[in-house]
Protein backbone atom coordinates (compact mmCIF):
# COMPACT_ATOMS: atom_id res chain seq x y z
CA UNK A 1 0.00 0.00 0.00
CA UNK A 2 2.98 2.53 0.35
CA UNK A 3 3.39 2.30 -3.09
CA UNK A 4 -0.18 3.70 -3.87
CA UNK A 5 0.73 6.73 -1.69
CA UNK A 6 3.62 7.95 -3.72
CA UNK A 7 1.22 7.18 -6.88
CA UNK A 8 1.36 9.78 -9.80
CA UNK A 9 -2.73 10.23 -10.25
CA UNK A 10 -4.09 12.48 -13.19
CA UNK A 11 -7.51 13.58 -14.49
CA UNK A 12 -8.00 11.40 -17.32
CA UNK A 13 -9.88 14.07 -18.88
CA UNK A 14 -7.58 17.19 -18.70
CA UNK A 15 -4.98 16.46 -21.38
CA UNK A 16 -2.95 18.99 -19.34
CA UNK A 17 -2.86 17.03 -16.14
CA UNK A 18 -1.76 14.11 -18.06
CA UNK A 19 0.91 16.09 -20.59
CA UNK A 20 2.16 17.44 -16.82
CA UNK A 21 2.93 14.66 -15.20
CA UNK A 22 4.22 12.47 -17.94
CA UNK A 23 7.08 15.45 -18.50
CA UNK A 24 7.72 15.27 -15.11
CA UNK A 25 8.34 11.92 -14.93
CA UNK A 26 9.71 12.05 -18.50
CA UNK A 27 12.40 14.65 -16.52
CA UNK A 28 12.90 12.74 -13.44
CA UNK A 29 14.09 9.42 -15.58
CA UNK A 30 16.37 11.36 -17.97
CA UNK A 31 18.43 13.34 -15.07
CA UNK A 32 18.71 9.90 -13.48
CA UNK A 33 19.84 8.39 -16.67
CA UNK A 34 22.74 11.23 -15.95
CA UNK A 35 21.65 13.59 -18.42
CA UNK A 36 21.39 17.33 -17.53
CA UNK A 37 18.16 19.12 -17.27
CA UNK A 38 18.85 21.73 -20.01
CA UNK A 39 16.35 24.96 -18.16
CA UNK A 40 17.27 27.30 -20.69
CA UNK A 41 14.18 26.57 -22.96
CA UNK A 42 11.93 26.73 -19.59
CA UNK A 43 13.77 30.28 -18.64
CA UNK A 44 13.14 31.30 -22.45
CA UNK A 45 9.12 30.36 -22.04
CA UNK A 46 9.63 32.51 -18.65
CA UNK A 47 10.68 35.54 -20.39
CA UNK A 48 8.42 35.29 -23.20
CA UNK A 49 5.37 34.91 -20.86
CA UNK A 50 6.75 37.90 -18.87
CA UNK A 51 6.67 39.77 -22.46
CA UNK A 52 3.19 38.90 -22.85
CA UNK A 53 2.33 39.98 -19.51
CA UNK A 54 3.60 43.45 -20.11
CA UNK A 55 1.73 43.44 -23.45
CA UNK A 56 -1.59 42.47 -22.23
CA UNK A 57 -1.26 45.62 -19.32
CA UNK A 58 -0.26 47.84 -21.98
CA UNK A 59 -3.38 46.10 -23.88
CA UNK A 60 -5.45 46.46 -20.90
CA UNK A 61 -4.71 50.14 -19.52
CA UNK A 62 -3.54 51.98 -23.00
CA UNK A 63 -5.00 55.40 -22.68
CA UNK A 64 -7.83 55.45 -25.05
CA UNK A 65 -11.35 53.33 -25.01
CA UNK A 66 -12.21 50.33 -27.34
CA UNK A 67 -13.00 51.96 -30.85
CA UNK A 68 -9.96 53.97 -31.06
CA UNK A 69 -7.34 50.96 -29.65
CA UNK A 70 -8.88 48.55 -31.52
CA UNK A 71 -5.48 48.19 -34.03
CA UNK A 72 -3.43 47.91 -30.33
CA UNK A 73 -5.46 45.23 -29.48
CA UNK A 74 -5.73 43.59 -32.80
CA UNK A 75 -1.84 43.75 -32.08
CA UNK A 76 -1.16 42.58 -28.51
CA UNK A 77 -3.85 39.12 -29.32
CA UNK A 78 -1.81 38.33 -32.65
CA UNK A 79 1.57 38.57 -31.15
CA UNK A 80 0.70 35.86 -28.24
CA UNK A 81 0.57 32.91 -30.98
CA UNK A 82 4.05 33.96 -32.09
CA UNK A 83 5.77 34.57 -29.25
CA UNK A 84 4.88 30.62 -28.17
CA UNK A 85 4.94 28.80 -31.21
CA UNK A 86 7.75 26.38 -31.73
CA UNK A 87 8.86 25.89 -27.84
CA UNK A 88 7.68 22.27 -26.92
CA UNK A 89 9.83 19.28 -26.99
CA UNK A 90 6.95 17.34 -25.70
CA UNK A 91 3.65 17.15 -27.54
CA UNK A 92 0.22 16.21 -26.38
CA UNK A 93 -2.43 17.66 -28.78
CA UNK A 94 -5.86 18.51 -27.62
CA UNK A 95 -8.62 15.89 -28.26
CA UNK A 96 -5.78 13.53 -29.29
CA UNK A 97 -4.23 10.64 -26.84
CA UNK A 98 -1.06 10.16 -28.44
CA UNK A 99 2.29 11.39 -26.42
CA UNK A 100 5.22 12.45 -28.39
CA UNK A 101 8.48 12.90 -26.84
CA UNK A 102 11.29 14.47 -28.86
CA UNK A 103 14.90 14.07 -27.80
CA UNK A 104 17.29 16.20 -29.88
CA UNK A 105 21.01 17.69 -29.59
CA UNK A 106 21.26 21.14 -27.30
CA UNK A 107 23.11 21.63 -30.38
CA UNK A 108 22.30 20.70 -33.53
CA UNK A 109 25.21 21.84 -35.86
CA UNK A 110 27.88 20.76 -33.55
CA UNK A 111 30.22 17.83 -34.83
CA UNK A 112 28.92 15.85 -31.77
CA UNK A 113 25.49 16.18 -32.22
CA UNK A 114 23.23 13.31 -32.67
CA UNK A 115 20.36 12.91 -35.00
CA UNK A 116 16.54 13.32 -32.92
CA UNK A 117 14.65 10.71 -31.82
CA UNK A 118 11.23 10.90 -31.62
CA UNK A 119 8.87 8.51 -29.22
CA UNK A 120 4.97 8.80 -30.29
CA UNK A 121 2.68 6.39 -28.18
CA UNK A 122 -0.80 6.78 -26.67
CA UNK A 123 -0.82 7.84 -23.49
CA UNK A 124 -3.41 4.91 -22.57
CA UNK A 125 -0.70 2.30 -22.66
CA UNK A 126 0.99 3.84 -19.32
CA UNK A 127 -2.12 5.28 -17.34
CA UNK A 128 -4.55 2.83 -15.31
CA UNK A 129 -8.03 4.10 -15.61
CA UNK A 130 -8.26 5.28 -12.52
CA UNK A 131 -5.69 7.57 -13.84
CA UNK A 132 -2.78 6.39 -11.84
CA UNK A 133 0.83 6.52 -13.89
CA UNK A 134 2.32 3.36 -14.26
CA UNK A 135 5.65 4.85 -14.29
CA UNK A 136 7.53 1.15 -14.54
CA UNK A 137 6.12 1.33 -18.10
CA UNK A 138 6.67 4.75 -18.96
CA UNK A 139 10.53 4.23 -17.44
CA UNK A 140 10.77 1.56 -19.91
CA UNK A 141 9.72 3.34 -23.09
CA UNK A 142 11.35 6.33 -22.08
CA UNK A 143 14.59 4.80 -21.35
CA UNK A 144 14.93 2.76 -24.36
CA UNK A 145 14.50 6.38 -26.38
CA UNK A 146 16.91 7.72 -24.90
CA UNK A 147 19.89 4.50 -25.05
CA UNK A 148 18.61 5.00 -28.76
CA UNK A 149 19.56 8.20 -28.57
CA UNK A 150 22.54 7.70 -26.90
CA UNK A 151 23.67 5.17 -30.10
CA UNK A 152 22.69 6.65 -32.80
CA UNK A 153 25.78 8.33 -34.28
CA UNK A 154 26.15 11.68 -36.70
CA UNK A 155 26.68 9.25 -39.76
CA UNK A 156 23.11 7.70 -39.85
CA UNK A 157 21.57 10.95 -40.08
Amino acid sequence: MSSNKNAKKANLLDHHSIKHILDESVTEIVTTKGYPEDVRLSNIRLFLGSIVIVIALFAQFYNKKFPQNRNFLIGCILSYPFIFHELMTSKLPRFSDIYTLTIASADPQSKAAKPTVELSKSVTSWFTKDGVLVEGLLWKDVEALVDKYARESKKSK
